[in-house]
Parts: C-alpha cells; structure tokens; sequence
C-alpha cells in the first residue's frame, strides 16, 4: 500500500506523510527497534480458537489496534476522515480525529465509529476547552491530549518544498475558510509549522492537565511521553518531533513498570505489521496506534483502500498470536523478547535498559 500511494500522490504530499523531523534518525529508529525485537514463541498451546479481540479504554475493539490521530486526511483523498472512519467502523477498530482534521468532529463522529477526539493545547484556551465540548457532544469516547508539539518538530522535507495546504484542504475544527497561513506558501518554510506555531501553547504543564481532566466527562489519554515518569501513550510522534529522541518501542517496558496496573498502556510510532503489534503487546502495550499505513490505504482506494490495509493487519495480527502460542491479545504479554545481536554480533542491551556512562576508573575505560 505505502509503494502504491507513493505512485499516486504528489512529491510534496507525499513527504509531508512519509517525513520525519531532522535528519530523520528518531525516524529510523522507531523502525530498527521493531526489526531487532524478536519474539520467543511458546509451543504445544491449543491455538485452535485464536481471537485478535480486546477492548481499548473499556470499549470493544476487533483487535489491539486504533487509528493515529493525523492532521489533514485530505490531502490524500476528497473523502478524508470520513472515509478513514467508515473503514475503521467496518473493522471494529476505534478511530482517532485530530484537532486538525480536514473533516469537523461532528462529521468523523456521525460515521458512527468508536470515536476518541486527540487535542492540541492552544493559545486560546477557551477554543481549547469549547473543543473538548464539542467532541463530548459529539459522543466521542475518549479525549487523546497530544503534549509533545510546543511547536512543530523542522521537518526538512517540509522546508525544502516550502509546504503549504491547498484551497481546499482546511483545519475543519479551526477554520471555515482556507485563509490561514498554512495556506501561505514561502520558499524555504512549512506555511504548517508557521501555522500551528501561532496555534499551539508551548506552556503547557501538568497543571493544564489537572485542569482537562477537571473539565473533561469522559476518559483522558496523554500521548507523546518517552519518560516513565509519565504515561500512557508512548509515542515520539512517528520521529516528527525532537529527532534523535529514543525509539517509542525501547522505552516501552520502563513506562508499562511505572504505571498503576489499571492504566492502560498504548503504543504508536513505527508501527507497520501485525507482528509490531503483537511485539508491542509482548513489551507491555495494551493496543498500538497505527499512522501512516491509514493514509496510504487512503490514497490508494478511499475507505476500501483503509479497510484492505487494516484487513491486512488484523491476519497479520491473528498469524502472529496463534504462531506465537497465544490464543488472544491477553496472552502475548506472557511472551518474552529478545534484541537481535548488533552487526559485530555483540548482544544489544533488552528494552528499557538505559545504562549510565561508567565512571573514570584507574584501570581504563569501561564499555557502556
């Protein structure tokens, strides 16, 4: 799906999607880290009734999976968030509208989907909260704060095609028109980061979370944390934010230890298989939120195009668990892991393990 939309859709659009922030490393990463994971699967499991269902924030869901929230579905097709939210009702999978979605929370949430509202924190906070409003209105499920985003991460691919939104393509919850000035383009600038620079509160704190939680009637979700002080969604942003941060996937275990066992635990940036799912799960992920393969299958196809992709993943995710020995997504976090070696075949440290640089010693450097 990611080879055919890359066909389909235009060069600065498709950077956009497939970008990074930087040099891109934190990018990479994210993907590296699930390729070293390896799974330990457990034999002579009755694995004759394997099921992929579960439930996210108390809710059913068809398999351990939600969809990312991502700004501006309509850059890669007409139908937009609608189209993302009709598949993700077929799949029985919760769908996540972002505060910059090409399509109003109402619209999303009247497809009739399990729906979860993801907010950025705005200058204007009586904008903020009318938007929390309006998604409980709206019979959203739950309310997904986005904290990592004082500003938008310099996505270089974004500055060297001096990226700009076209007429037609709006921040739906924002704006009723296309004149914003992510719709202004200037060489050597991203008119979006320019636009949600003037958009966002860098201030934000845990008292403005305090605050949320006080105004909010339904369930709270924080995503973008990599520090286990925090939780509960794990994520760098898909490497667009602060590149060279770790990868999602390696502090994983440190977070799942630091949290009530009630909490629970989601996972995004990187993912692209059933198997990452399943690795996710085994290092102590409730669910994982999936990106860009939802924007592909977009591009591709519409709403058949999201629902071949998560289609996809859900067998995925089926051929794994049962292969693993797991009969449901409960079971996979008794399995264990293990790090690919490194290319000199040296044993990598396990996830979470962030070793502090050695003393000075009176018999010579020590490795880390």
């Amino acid at each position: 799906m990611e080879h055919a939309a890359n066909e389909l859709l235009p060069a600065p659009v498709r950077d956009f999607v497939a970008g990074g922030s930087g040099y891109e490393l934190t990018l990479a990463a994210n993907r590296r880290a699930f390729e070293e994971t390896r799974l330990v699967p457990r034999a002579l499991r009755d694995v004759s009734a394997c099921e992929t269902a579960t439930t996210l924030l108390g809710l059913p869901a068809a398999m351990p999976v939600a969809t990312a929230p991502i700004g501006y579905h309509g850059l890669v097709h007409p139908d937009g968030e609608l189209a993302g939210a009709r598949a993700a009702k077929e799949a029985g999978i919760p769908f996540t509208v972002a505060t910059l979605s090409s399509r109003t929370i109402e619209e999303v949430a009247g497809i009739g989907a399990t729906t979860w509202f993801q907010l950025y924190w705005l200058r204007d906070r009586a904008r903020t909260f009318d938007l929390v409003r309006r998604a409980e209105d709206a019979g959203c499920a739950a309310v997904m704060l986005t904290v990592d985003v004082p500003w938008m991460g310099r996505r270089l691919r974004d500055v060297r095609n001096g990226f700009a939104l076209p007429d037609d393509v709006i921040a739906a919850n924002l704006t009723a028109g296309s004149a914003s000035a992510a719709h202004r383009e200037a060489a050597g600038a991203s008119a979006v980061a320019r636009h949600t620079a003037a958009l966002f509160d860098p201030s934000l704190s845990w008292s403005d979370l305090e605050e949320l939680r006080r105004r909010s009637r339904i369930p709270l979700v924080v995503k973008g944390l990599l520090d286990p002080a925090d939780a509960v969604v794990v994520s760098n942003h898909g490497g667009r934010q602060l590149d060279g941060a770790v990868a999602a996937l390696d502090v994983l275990p440190e977070i799942r230890a630091a949290c009530p066992p009630a909490c629970e635990v989601l996972l995004d940036s990187g993912v692209r298989s059933g198997a990452d799912v399943v690795k996710a799960l085994a290092l102590g992920a409730r669910g994982v939120l999936v990106g860009r393969p939802v924007l592909w299958g977009l591009a591709v196809a519409g709403a058949d195009g999201v629902r071949h992709t998560l289609d996809l993943l859900a067998a995925e995710v089926r051929d794994t668990l049962g292969l693993a020995g797991c009969t449901d997504p409960a079971a996979a976090a008794l399995l264990r892991t293990r790090r690919a070696p490194d290319h000199a075949g040296r044993p990598r440290p396990p996830h979470g393990a962030h070793t502090a640089p050695p003393a000075p010693s009176s018999r010579g450097s020590q490795p880390w």
